[in-house]
């Protein structure tokens, strides 16, 4: 058939087609998905045989024409053969001139760079102009900051965060000692305008008083200045607690324990019950069954708690030689009529691995559960009227009742069940009591017992291995409160005792057997179900689990910007003494330091991670928190107790207001490196300060680019509150067993407001500082 002319209509129609069928023959080459198929549908239909247009038939057969090849690789998204041609080098048949790399539009994503500092991407914490602050932020202000950063916390309402995912690392100090009026010159000159015609410090009436204040070199003191060149802003915080009861919370836990989330059950939880509500093991708990050995008090926790420590717990004569000095001091020596058990040094307790049986809780040791009754014998004397212990199942292995050598005053049958009946025929002494207890306990006996103290200084013995229940369950407000025996029973044992059931009939008070079997009971639970188990995580998350198990690790980061519970985020502890024995025992690592210069090392260490990687990885943890308490100790914020060292056994010296379960800090100036011992130094407060700002300097300085550097105090100053609170608690023993006008104490109104006032002024005393270095 002749060609049909170019100028032909049916030329245009015939390229048409030709194109058409071209491209249908390569799409028939390629794998088409339902959606090609259909759309292939469509088309056929738009392309019959007759042309509706014209209203004829085309021509069947057309002369082909030269057409260009059509490329139907996209350069955004590379054909296979492409993307493997990148990886090769052009073959012998190929002219490298013609050789051309295809890019792939989806190469691996990288981790963002950090934005400069003068960059409009850099993340910076300000002061939120939308926040209407009707009082002091909290302490748990500053946690829902930490955890809004580093995990699921949510958004905190006073300050604004910018660029959140930027952010790569969150370092916290816990400073006691500093106090907002030492940022804050115009109240210190106004105190007294603050108070009303009683003297009682007022509320605030201004939000000068509890808003942020922009720190200005010039208005502060020399030792302070330093800090005006790190933080933009002071704030004035509240430590949390109870005014109308004149009572503050420990500040350490308020930041290291977060709250749980309420769950349906909580909310539709019986309220009407009275006391505990029975523990829940919170989520993804895993049992951890663990020695009991493990649990025995160390001398410095032991001390902590006002024992009177075995010498035992010494290693050194001359240590040894300092505490026989103490206790004759104190008249709690032999010469005293106390005893010690036959233990010569701490490690006569181990038992040889080969004798411990496979999977036993006891580890070879004999463990013994002792409760004591006691009767007043004079103003402030407690005698011993009653003693028993009961074995690892319970079984009774001592039950008896003392008379005591003064005669009893009273008898307090409400609290001990005794009567003067039961002791008209008693004729054993606190001597045949000693001499059996001797025989009873050995080397490898741990005693148990809660507030074991009391009893052990009624009994005028020492025994190295103890375990306390008071200590073992701390209260979950924090030292110095502490968790009645009655209270540890229905919430862990789901178990009511000490209700006037005794061996003396009803009301007649306390049971010694069965208070002794309930703590036997506790400690096995805590071998079940592992170290943390009893501690605040049931009223309460740690924060280093929280910050560990919904971390969120942004894609600057190297993970994805969602939480995860696997590999979250690393937390690091540092403070004076052993945080593996506070709640620092669940960061990921854990440093102990001597004295302040060490914690700043620590941080630093911490956040850079080990040269060599064996301890700390590189690059560091995400959250560290540490405490720095030099300051504190020289303005004699701790509370007393009686510490003692190699070249002061007859001081009575002060310790730190810790956590249960933590170690007292150490002194930098003494020879001691266990970090137990308070520091004794003549330096003055302000040295203190401006040593303290160069470490907190030397600290900034240390910290990489984005990273949230936030210090907090802790609380004001605490000493007034603490007289008042032991003055009170003195007031109230005596009130139960002496008449009004002999008592030693007076507790009126006048007290009383003066507590709350002490209180108020300790909480609302704290202060804290936030920037992004």
């Amino acid at each position: 058939m002749s060609s049909v002319p170019d100028s032909s209509p049916y030329a245009f129609d015939a390229l048409l087609e030709t194109v058409s069928s071209s491209r249908r023959d390569r799409k028939r080459s390629l794998p088409q998905s339902s959606d090609d198929e259909e759309s292939g549908k469509k088309r056929s239909k738009l392309s019959p045989s007759t042309d509706e247009h014209h209203g004829m038939k085309k021509t069947p057969s057309l002369r082909q024409l030269d057409l260009p090849e059509f490329n139907l690789t996209s350069a955004s998204r590379p054909s296979p053969d492409s993307i493997s041609r990148r990886s090769r080098e052009p073959t012998e048949d190929e002219n490298p001139n013609e050789w051309h790399t295809i890019e792939n539009g989806r190469t691996k994503k990288q981790s963002k760079k950090i934005p400069k500092k003068d960059s409009s991407n850099y993340p910076r914490l300000e002061f939120s102009k939308s926040s209407r602050l009707q009082s002091q932020i909290k302490i748990s202000d500053i946690q829902g900051l930490v955890l809004y950063i580093l995990a699921d916390g949510n958004a905190p309402q006073f300050i604004s965060v910018t660029h959140r995912p930027s952010i790569r690392k969150v370092v916290v100090l816990m400073i006691p000692g500093l106090e907002n009026s030492m940022f804050n010159p115009k109240k210190v000159e106004n105190e007294t305008e603050t108070r009303d015609h009683r003297g009682r410090q007022s509320n605030y009436t201004s939000p000068d008083e509890y808003y942020p204040r922009s720190l200005d070199e010039e208005e502060l003191s020399e030792p302070l200045k330093p800090l005006a060149k790190m933080f933009p802003l002071v704030w004035p915080v509240k430590t949390p607690g109870d005014d109308k009861m004149g009572k503050m919370h420990s500040p350490l836990h308020a930041m290291l324990t977060a709250p749980l989330p309420k769950d349906k059950e909580d909310r539709n939880r019986d309220n009407s019950r009275k006391g505990a509500r029975p523990a829940k093991t919170p989520p993804g708990w895993k049992n951890s069954r663990t020695r009991v050995t493990e649990f025995v008090h160390s001398p410095e926790e032991l001390l902590e708690n006002e024992y009177v420590v075995h010498p035992a717990s010494y290693s050194t004569h001359s240590e040894k030689q300092s505490w026989e000095v103490y206790r004759n001091a104190h008249n709690t020596s032999t010469k005293h009529g106390w005893i010690d058990t036959e233990v010569q040094h701490w490690d006569d307790g181990d038992a040889p691995e080969k004798d411990i049986e496979a999977g036993s809780l006891t580890a070879g040791r004999e463990l013994l559960a002792m409760d004591c009754e006691m009767c007043m014998t004079g103003d402030k004397e407690f005698s011993l009227t009653r003693i028993s212990i009961v074995g690892w199942d319970g079984s009774v292995i001592l039950d008896e009742l003392v008379k005591p050598e003064k005669p009893i005053v009273n008898y307090l049958t409400q609290y001990s069940g005794i009567t003067e009946k039961m002791l008209a025929n008693v004729t054993t002494t606190l001597e045949d009591i000693q001499k059996k207890l001797s025989k009873i306990l050995h080397p490898r006996t741990i005693l148990i017992g809660h507030s074991l103290n009391s009893d052990l200084n009624a009994l005028k013995i020492t025994h190295p291995y103890i375990l306390d229940t008071a200590i073992l369950y701390p209260h979950p407000r924090g030292p110095p409160l502490k968790s009645s025996l009655k209270w540890l029973a229905q919430k862990y044992l789901n178990r009511a005792i000490q209700k006037g059931h005794g061996t003396t009939g009803p009301g007649a008070g306390h049971d010694s057997i069965e208070d002794a079997r309930t703590c036997l009971d506790l400690v096995k639970q805590k071998c079940e179900k592992g170290p943390q188990w009893g501690s605040n995580d049931l009223q309460g998350e740690n924060i280093f689990k929280r910050v560990a198990r919904t971390g969120v690790r942004y894609k600057n980061q190297g993970g994805a910007a969602i939480p995860s519970n696997v590999g979250g985020k690393s937390t690091a502890a540092i403070d004076w003494g052993d945080p593996k024995k506070g709640p620092g025992s669940s960061a990921s690592f854990q440093i102990g330091c001597k004295g302040d210069d060490d914690v700043a090392e620590g941080v630093l260490r911490a956040v850079k991670g080990d040269p060599d990687g064996k301890e700390i990885p590189g690059g560091g943890v995400d959250f560290v928190w540490a405490r720095l308490r030099e300051l504190e100790a020289i303005k004699g914020w701790w509370n007393e107790n009686k510490l003692v060292t190699n070249d002061a056994a007859r001081t009575t010296v002060t310790t730190a207001n810790t956590a249960v379960g933590e170690k007292p800090p150490a002194t930098q100036n003494q020879p001691e490196s266990d970090g137990t011992t308070p520091p004794k130094s003549s330096k003055s407060v302000s040295d203190a300060i401006t040593d303290l700002v160069k470490r907190i300097q030397k600290i900034y300085d240390g910290l990489p680019p984005c990273t949230a550097f936030i210090v907090y105090s802790g609380s004001g100053d605490p000493r007034e509150m603490s007289r008042l609170s032991n003055m009170h608690a003195q007031f109230k023993r005596e009130y139960r067993t002496k008449k009004w006008d002999e008592l030693s104490v007076k507790w009126t109104d006048t007290e009383e407001q003066a507590m709350k006032r002490a209180a108020k002024e300790a909480r609302e005393g704290g202060v804290g500082f936030m920037v992004i270095k």
